[in-house]
């Protein structure tokens, strides 16, 4: 059977890099590996705006991942039109990033890798939106990680059943 050789790539993205994007990052990364396809599948975030490139997750979210027995290491950056050549999966955290993402695509093909996160949750319904804790309280922050895990399982199904298909293309 074919391998291959390079990684699956995903990228979390919500407005500044600091709340949703890094609980999806840092979730997401646990899982994978937890699937036995952490050697195959590279996981990062990203915000749309820039204001806090180079700091820190906020406060409340690394307090709510440590929380749940997740890491909490984070450094904020702001995703960019060229990153698309190197993303197989870009996950928006709602639909305001899935406009600005889709926008800054320099192909129709890069637009059609942006999904929404909850869009891989069957339980969403038609609410895809991961909740926006910044200005709220704690509760805000659970809420938004409980969405995120949610999601996940479906993102690793998805992803898995790519690099299957992957496999059996490259065998083919």
């Amino acid at each position: 059977m074919g391998t291959v050789t390079a990684p699956y790539r995903v990228c979390v993205v919500c407005t500044g890099n600091i709340c949703r994007s890094p609980m999806g990052e840092i979730v997401l990364r646990r899982a994978f590996g937890d699937a036995g396809l952490g050697d195959v599948v590279e996981v990062d975030s990203a915000g749309t705006g820039g204001w806090h490139v180079g700091g820190p997750a906020d406060p409340r979210t690394a307090a709510a991942l440590r929380a749940r027995g997740y890491d909490d290491a984070h450094v904020a950056r702001q995703f960019a039109a060229e990153w698309f050549a190197d993303k197989d999966l870009v996950l928006a955290l709602d639909a305001g990033h899935v406009r600005a993402l889709r926008a800054l695509a320099p192909t129709p093909e890069a637009a059609d890798t942006v999904r929404l996160l909850r869009s891989f949750d069957p339980a969403a319904g038609d609410d895809l939106d991961v909740a926006d804790p910044y200005y709220g309280d704690d509760a805000g922050f659970e809420l938004a990680l409980d969405q995120v895990e949610a999601a996940v399982p479906g993102v690793v199904g998805a992803v898995r059943a790519e690099l299957a298909a992957r496999r059996n293309r490259a065998a083919g």
